[in-house]
C-alpha cells in the first residue's frame, strides 16, 4: 500500500516515525510520503515532502502573520496529495491544517485515518462534526477520548499511548558516559525542557534560569529542540548551565528533576519517571483570546487531564514567576518527590501499556 503521513509537530514525527516502522513489519511492500522530520525520514528511508520546522506556528498572532505561508502549504499539500494517489492518508493531530486536508482526500476518495486525535475535548468541539464526515479511523491515544467522542455519534479506536513504546524502546543508558560527553561534572542535574519554538523558547528559558541563584548545588541543562541551531542556546550556556542537543530521553533519564513547557514533554517527563513542574505563559493577546475559547478544563498538562487530578503543579500565565518555580522545584525535589513517584506508576497503568503503535498499523492495514 502507498502511504500518506502528515504529522506538523515534533511529537508527531516521532509517533510517525514508530508507526512507520509497525507499519513497515504490517505490509513488507508499504511505500511512503510524508510531511514530518527527520525520525520519519530515518524509519521511511526517503526525505519529507515539507521538514515540520517549517509547517510549526504556535500562538494567534503568529498565525495570523503566516496566514500566507500556511494557506501555500494547504494547497500545495492538496495538489501533492492529489498527484501521489496513496491508498490511505495518515493524520497525526495538527488540526487546523490536517482537518483540511482531510475533507480535500474525501473528495478524492482516499480513505482517511486520524492517529492522535486532536484536542477537541478542551476546545473547538464543533469539529467532532468535520471529523465524523470526513475521518473513516479515529484513532486515540488518551483514555478518556473514546468516550468523548461516542458521546457524539463517532466510533474511536482506543489503542493505547505511543510513548509508551518509545519509550520501552530505549536502549541502555551509561550515565557517566552520557555526562563525559556533553561535559557535565558531578552535581545533580535540573533538566530544562523549554520547548521547540523559537519565540516560545527565549520567553521560558528566562524564566527557567531565574530560578538559578536557588539551587548552587545543582548543574541546568537545557534540552536544545532538533528544530532549533545549536548557536541559538548560545547566549544561555555557562559553566553552569549546559545545553544538550536532541538527547532529550537520556538527559530526563539522569535528572533528578525538570521545568517543563507545557506540551507533550510533560507526559514524557513522567513517563522516563522524573519530577517536573508544568510551565507556560503565552503572550497577553494570545492567552486572553484562548481563555475565552478553550472550554472550561481544569488542567493544562496531560499527566493531571490523564490521572483527573494535579499529579504535578502547573504555573500559568502570571503565576509562572521566579519565587513560584523556586518554591515548587524545591518541593519536588525533596518532600513532595515520592509521592509523584507513585503517582507516575498509576499514569502507566492508566495508559494500558505499550504497543499503540501496533494497533495502530493493524487498524490501518486491515480496516
Amino acid at each position: 500500500m502507498k502511504y500518506y503521513i502528515i504529522a506538523g509537530e515534533a511529537s508527531g514525527d516521532l509517533h510517525g516515525s514508530n508507526l512507520i516502522k509497525a507499519l513497515k513489519h504490517k505490509d513488507s511492500k508499504a511505500e511512503f510520503r510524508f510531511w514530518g522530520g527527520d525520525l520519519m525520514a530515518e524509519n521511511a528511508g526517503n526525505e519529507p515532502v515539507k521538514h515540520y520546522r517549517d509547517l510549526a506556528f504556535m500562538g494567534f498572532l503568529e498565525v495570523a502573520k503566516n496566514l500566507k505561508t500556511i494557506l501555500g502549504n494547504i494547497k500545495f499539500c492538496k495538489q501533492d496529495l492529489k498527484k501521489y494517489q496513496p491508498d490511505v492518508l495518515i493524520l497525526i493531530d495538527y488540526p487546523g491544517f490536517n482537518l483540511r486536508i482531510a475533507k480535500y482526500a474525501k473528495s478524492l476518495g482516499i480513505r482517511v485515518v486520524y492517529y492522535i486525535s486532536p484536542q477537541l475535548w478542551a476546545w473547538k468541539e464543533g469539529r467532532v462534526k468535520t471529523i465524523k464526515k470526513y475521518v473513516d479511523d479515529l484513532l486515540v491515544i488518551l483514555p478518556f477520548e473514546k468516550d468523548f467522542y461516542k458521546k457524539h455519534g463517532v466510533e474511536a479506536h482506543f489503542v493505547g499511548h505511543p510513548l509508551l513504546d518509545a519509550i520501552s524502546d530505549l536502549p541502555e543508558f551509561d550515565l557517566q558516559k552520557f555526562k563525559s560527553e556533553h561535559h557535565l561534572n558531578e552535581k545533580e542535574i535540573i533538566a530544562l525542557l523549554p520547548g521547540s519554538r523559537e519565540q516560545e523558547v527565549e520567553k521560558m528559558l528566562k524564566l527557567m534560569l531565574s530560578v538559578r541563584p536557588h539551587f548552587p548545588e545543582y548543574q541546568f541543562v537545557i534540552a536544545g529542540a532538533p528544530s532549533l541551531p545549536k548557536d541559538f542556546y548560545e547566549k544561555y550556556v555557562d559553566k553552569n548551565v549546559h545545553f544538550v542537543s536532541n538527547k532529550t530521553y537520556d538527559l530526563l533519564r539522569c535528572s533528578k528533576a525538570a521545568l517543563v513547557t507545557s506540551g507533550t514533554a510533560t507526559l514524557e517527563t513522567a513517563l522516563l519517571n522524573v519530577p517536573e513542574v508544568v510551565c507556560y505563559r503565552g503572550s497577553k493577546i494570545s492567552y486572553a483570546i484562548a481563555k475565552r475559547l478553550v472550554k472550561h478544563i481544569k488542567y493544562i498538562s496531560l499527566v493531571n487531564l490523564i490521572m483527573d487530578r494535579e499529579t504535578v503543579k502547573e504555573l500559568i500565565q502570571d503565576e509562572l514567576t521566579t519565587e513560584n518555580l523556586a518554591t515548587e522545584l524545591r518541593l519536588i525535589l525533596n518532600e513532595n518527590r515520592n509521592k509523584i513517584l507513585s503517582d507516575y506508576e498509576q499514569l502507566r497503568k492508566k495508559l494500558g501499556g505499550k504497543g499503540a503503535s501496533a494497533n495502530a498499523a493493524k487498524i490501518i492495514v486491515n480496516p
